[in-house]
Formats: structure tokens, sequence, C-alpha cells
């Protein structure tokens, strides 16, 4: 059994935050990240384009210089391997947490490596920035578990000229979109909204509503998804029912927080919001030594904390740990 002052439950831009938060604060935790850093970001399409500017997206006072405005996906990449090497941050990768218990002063974590090795650690502080990402918003209908239907977009090539469907009316879609209009794809966007969504990013908007009126990508609105066969996707539109042949469908639907690895914990979810239970100050919940950082803390609205405002968590928390710790 290893002993930690601190164990960070993920590698993305949040948890980085927070390990260098603490460093400051003359504690060095330790990041378990069941892949490797920024996994999230990682899985983004292959050209994906930040919303934030570079220094919006800067942690630990390490500058992120780019030639753009706003970065791309391997940018990002490179700037978090950068950090976590500047700042030698302590990473296990490829290592899952299965389970974290409650002892009367410390926490058990008990993990589980890619080769199916099983350790466990003593922690008196628990970090959880496991975000959303890895956690796609389902459908809930006949035929989603079908092999030609994903939730993740990485990159058009491997569709030139095949029929797809997209689910769905907001970035991820809209993004993808784009994206296979540019490999010749043949792109019908079943939305079940009434227009376009006001999330979109505005400077992509204009672009693919032009695309639309060209009739060079198909949308319906008000489009509920019924069924999804191997080679048809059947949905609703009021009263009528129709159908569009495809041979993929994406159904960039959206993500949410894993709230039962949460609630295992003992870290109250609110049912409307689905937000945990957590005091704003410093982000511990209602369990003591338990804190949340990132996305996660936002519930359902994942609209709402992004890696710009996510980043502010860590030094929250590492005052707090700090003072715990030195008042102990």
């Amino acid at each position: 059994m290893q002993k930690e002052q601190v164990i960070i439950v993920g590698a993305g831009p949040c948890g980085m935050s927070a390990a260098l938060a603490l460093q400051d604060q003359g504690i060095n935790p330790l990041i378990i990240e069941k892949e490797n850093i920024t996994n999230s970001i990682y899985h983004y399409p292959t050209h994906q384009t930040f919303f934030s500017s570079s220094n919006r997206l800067e942690i630990g006072d390490i500058p992120f210089v780019t030639e753009r405005k706003k970065p791309i996906r391997s940018e990002a990449l490179a700037y978090y391997r950068e950090v976590a090497k500047r700042r030698s941050l302590r990473v296990n990768s490829f290592e899952q947490v299965v389970d974290i218990k409650k002892e009367k002063d410390h926490f058990m974590v008990y993990t589980k490596t890619i080769k199916g090795l099983s350790r466990v650690y003593q922690a008196a502080f628990v970090i959880i920035a496991t975000g959303y990402y890895d956690q796609p918003r389902q459908l809930e209908v006949k035929g989603e578990e079908l092999p030609h239907v994903f939730h993740y977009f990485k990159e058009a090539h491997p569709f030139y000229r095949e029929k797809v469907v997209i689910i769905g009316g907001k970035n991820s879609a809209v993004d993808a979109a784009l994206e296979l209009h540019k490999a010749n794809a043949d792109i019908t966007v079943l939305y079940r909204g009434e227009t376009y969504s006001k999330s979109v990013k505005p400077w992509i908007l204009p672009e693919f509503t032009a695309l639309i009126n060209k009739q060079e990508i198909e949308m319906e609105f008000n489009a509920t998804i019924k069924e999804i066969t191997t080679d048809q996707v059947i949905y609703q539109v009021g009263d009528t029912k129709k159908t569009v042949d495809t041979a993929f469908v994406f159904a960039m639907t959206g993500y949410q927080p894993d709230h039962r690895f949460l609630q295992e914990i003992g870290v109250e979810i609110e049912k409307e919001t689905g937000r945990p239970v957590f005091n704003s100050m410093t982000l511990e919940t209602n369990v003591e030594g338990i804190y949340i950082a990132g996305v996660i803390a936002a519930g359902y609205n994942n609209n709402e904390i992004f890696i710009e405002n996510g980043r502010e968590h860590g030094p929250k928390i590492a005052k707090d740990i700090y003072q715990k710790v030195t008042n102990r």
C-alpha cells in the first residue's frame, strides 16, 4: 500500500491545474489517470479548434503561445505535455480508480492498471477531476449499440462519399458536419431543436447555414429519433414518421458526468441540476476531504464550466487543503 497526502483522479487540464496549485503550497500530489494526460482533448476531432484563446487555457502560470489566437487540438496536447514535464507532475497513466472508501481520517483508493494489476493507496485528501467526456449521453433507442453508430467524431476521411446521419445540432454536430462535407460525405443532420442552437460557435454557423441553404447538407429540425437500423435512421417530425438511408451514424448528443462513481463515494447529487453538493469557496463536497475540480462541478449544464474557468478551481482547493494540513 502506498501512502499519499493528496490523490487527484483525472489528468485533464483542471486536474493538472489542481496539482500545480498544490505544488505551489509545498504539496506534491499523485495524479491517477485511466489513460494519459488530457485524454479528453486527445479524443477531440483531429482538426478541432478551441473556442478559447490560448492564454485562457494556460495553467500554472506557464505561457501557452500559439501562432493563431485560438489553438488547435495538437497545439493544446503539446502544451499540456510540456507543462507536465516542466513541473514534473507525478502521473500514474493507464491506471483506473475503481473504488474509494472513506476510513476514519483518510481514504483508501483502489485502482486497476491497463495490464490488470490491482493497487491500493491511502490518501488524506482526494480530488475528483474526471470530467464528463467519457460518458456520452445515450439516445436510448433501439439500434444505438450497432457498430456503425458512433458517439465520437475523429476525422472525416474514412467517410468519403458515404451516406452519414448526424444526430444533434450543437457544436460537436456542426463541427462534424463541416469536416465530413470537406470529405464529400453525403450528410443529413437531424436535430430535435426548432432552429439552430444558440450555443454554436458564431464563426462556424454562417458556413454551416450556407451549406444547408445550398442543399449541400440536408437538415431536419424537430426530429425525434425512434430507431436506428443497419441501413436507416427512423425518426419523427410532429405526427409524421420519416426515414433516411445511411451507412454511418454520429450521435453527437453531448456528454454527462458519472454520477454513479460520485454517489458510491458518498457525494450527494442534486436531482434537478445533476450538481454534486459542494462548497463553492473550497470545492469540497459533502464528504469531508473529497473535492471536485472542473466540469464535473457543473452537473448537467456542461456549457457552464470549461478549461478556462475550471482551471480556477485548483488554487481554491489547494488553499483549503494547505490550511487543513497546517492545522493538523
